[in-house]
């Protein structure tokens, strides 16, 4: 009876377990959970630049959006942004940008640590992504922070290493964009135990 208990434990485990990536940056490590069970395509772009060290040594945080640092939005956030600065490493390094999958399908709400991809018109994410500080209701499906009202694709959440995220968020900016950007070593998986 144990054994067959143990036995259905184990796969309730392996089927529910998600993969996890540390961002390392400058100033210290973020540990993500990816969800690619709630939001398979976005957590599948995510994990492509991951695995191939597409960010590694050429992505940044490069804005930090506080509630102070944007008057004129009638919609205000709190979150970082990271991925590639520089117009050169885009052409170089980004991957074709992937359909929008919005909050209301996947049902993952952007809350306090969650991720998720920065983009312009629907269909437009590819490799740069942002984290929340707080929860962020104006970023879901109809949100009201982007006219469409289709809101971010949130794709994971941290599950340590908030304290890293809001000394970012806390760093000098100008119009959002920091005085001197955190440097991101490497993404990569976290390996799971066989």
């Amino acid at each position: 009876m144990l054994i067959f208990i143990f036995g259905i434990l184990l796969n309730i485990n392996s089927e529910c377990q998600n993969p996890q990536v540390v961002i390392s940056t400058e100033v210290g490590d973020i540990t993500l959970e990816i969800f690619s069970d709630k939001a398979p395509t976005t957590s599948a772009n995510f994990l492509a630049y991951v695995d191939a060290g597409k960010y590694n040594n050429h992505a940044t945080f490069y804005r930090v959006v506080r509630y102070n640092n944007q008057p004129n939005s009638s919609s205000k956030i709190e979150v970082i942004q990271g991925g590639y600065c520089e117009d050169s490493t885009i052409e170089r390094l980004q991957l074709t940008p992937i359909k929008h999958e919005t909050t209301k399908t996947t049902g993952v709400l952007h809350k306090n640590g969650v991720i998720s991809m920065a983009r312009m018109e629907p269909g437009t994410a590819s490799s740069e992504f942002f984290i929340c500080i707080g929860n962020q209701p104006e970023l879901n499906y109809k949100g009201n922070r982007n006219p469409d009202e289709q809101g971010f694709a949130a794709f994971g959440k941290v599950v340590k290493g908030m304290d890293i995220v809001r000394k970012i968020q806390r760093m000098k900016d100008k119009d959002q964009y920091l005085i001197k950007q955190v440097r991101i070593y490497k993404i990569e998986r976290l390996k799971t135990n066989p």
